[in-house]
């Protein structure tokens, strides 16, 4: 079902390190609108609610009137201003969250075509481990993978050893 491919082997990753954490007897809710990964969550057998798309840096309704048990957010936080907002409005006590890690070699991403589409952050692991301490999440489980692509160059090549994305599984203290 995945071949090791951008975004499959990224979401083979993430399903697999959520079914370590969550169970499909909880409901999750998902921030940000329906995407293929939410998909993929509810062929898995999750009940996935969504936000609607509304920006979140400003109107954190949908998350704060939720009655998930979990909270899911991969690759949401780098395009929000304030992801503490966000991480404190969550009510449920578990969290399962990705980032993509700031690269050395490569500077943020941001779309020439899309303005909601640009990484107001890309965090370096530890940054994002003290974001979310701050905002109330202890930090049960971790990890990190890289994300190589078939580019030749000096870029690819450090992307086949440098870890590209972060995912952790927290929980309220």
């Amino acid at each position: 079902m995945y071949e090791n491919t951008f975004p499959n082997k990224r979401f083979k990753h993430t399903l697999e390190f959520l079914q370590n954490h969550v169970s499909t007897s909880e409901t999750i809710l998902d921030l940000g609108v329906v995407n293929p990964f939410s998909e993929i969550m509810s062929q898995q057998g999750y009940t996935v609610e969504n936000t609607k798309g509304e920006d979140l840096d400003i109107d954190t309704s949908t998350i704060e009137n939720s009655e998930a048990e979990v909270v899911t957010a991969f690759e949401i936080f780098e395009h929000l201003l304030s992801p503490f907002t966000v991480l404190k409005s969550i009510k449920t006590d578990k969290l399962v969250a990705s980032v993509p890690l700031k690269l050395w070699f490569s500077s943020a991403y941001r779309s020439k075509t899309d303005m909601l589409d640009r990484h107001y952050h890309e965090f370096e692991d530890w940054q994002f481990d003290w974001l979310l301490e701050k905002a109330g999440w202890k930090i049960v489980d971790r990890q990190k993978w890289t994300n190589p692509t078939k580019k030749l160059g000096i870029r690819p090549i450090l992307r086949w050893f440098t870890p590209r994305y972060y995912i952790v599984y927290a929980e309220r203290v």
